[in-house]
């Protein structure tokens, strides 16, 4: 999705048959003069993926969308919907609270997958697991196909060119509300690489400022991974708004701090499928 939204292959994906996302992933770039930043993130409900392995993926998404992301995408395929993938909808509704949803589009890939005349919304109005999600978010959803979709231009809804202009125009029309979501936990992260970023700049002041937000990102990344006693669906929670896990996410960030790690000896040890969105003016 990151790459036929750029039109251009700067995410990594894997060869394997499902092609799916495998570690988190960052770009910006400028999309119709706007400067677009995507924050590509592997299936956070995958199954087969280790808790330790999800939980590293997670902080790593929390520190890169500090303070906070304009647009969640919740990404789903065009397909017959299983128990199994009606189990994930449920999961996605039960981690989502209210106010993530109201910074949530839904969208479809694999399109080709629709019957011929079909549009999305007819889709969706088939399941009505599916249909509530939708209706969570406002009922905003978009359909792509990243595969067959790239030059019909004979029709214009089996059309990425068009999808994707559909999908930009929802989601700046969420951004010129002037808001971007937002919660303790990520406010807690901000502040903790704006610290880092002001040591760095103090030991380190020939560093230009992508280099020092970079390396201050991944000293605070490394020390949320060290948390220990907070379970994968609590960082994931936390992320999401869940404030009971807010809150233990960050008592547990603090106490960490309070034990005065260096920071050195942090960045020593680890070095460094939503998307996240961040929109700025050209």
């Amino acid at each position: 999705l990151c790459n036929t939204i750029f039109k251009e292959d700067l995410f990594q994906i894997s060869h394997t048959a499902n092609s799916e996302t495998t570690k988190c992933q960052k770009e910006t770039k400028s999309v119709k003069k706007r400067r677009i930043t995507l924050i590509d993130t592997p299936g956070f409900f995958d199954p087969e993926r280790s808790e330790e392995e999800l939980k590293s993926e997670i902080v790593s998404c929390i520190t890169e969308c500090a303070p906070g992301p304009h647009v969640f995408l919740i990404v789903l395929k065009v397909e017959k919907f299983s128990e199994q993938e009606n189990q994930v909808i449920d999961k996605i509704k039960d981690c989502f609270t209210e106010e993530a949803f109201k910074h949530a589009v839904v969208v479809f890939t694999h399109g080709e997958q629709l019957p011929e005349g079909m549009k999305i919304e007819e889709f969706v109005s088939q399941n009505r697991n599916l249909s509530d999600l939708v209706q969570k978010c406002g009922g905003r959803c978009h359909v792509v196909d990243n595969k067959y979709w790239k030059n019909k231009w004979l029709n214009k809804y089996r059309n990425n060119k068009h999808q994707v202009t559909q999908l930009l125009n929802t989601i700046k029309a969420m951004v010129d509300k002037g808001e971007y979501y937002t919660n303790e936990m990520i406010q807690v992260v901000e502040r903790e690489i704006q610290q880092a970023e002001e040591e760095i700049r103090q030991s380190s002041p020939d560093m230009s400022k992508k280099e020092i937000r970079e390396k201050a990102k991944r000293i605070v990344s490394n020390l949320l991974k060290k948390i220990v006693g907070v379970t994968t669906g609590a960082v994931l929670g936390a992320l999401l708004g869940v404030p009971v896990m807010v809150f233990a996410v960050v008592k547990a960030l603090m106490e960490m701090k309070t034990k005065a790690i260096p920071v050195e000896a942090v960045v020593a040890v680890n070095v460094c499928m939503f998307y996240y969105l961040h929109l700025n003016d050209c």
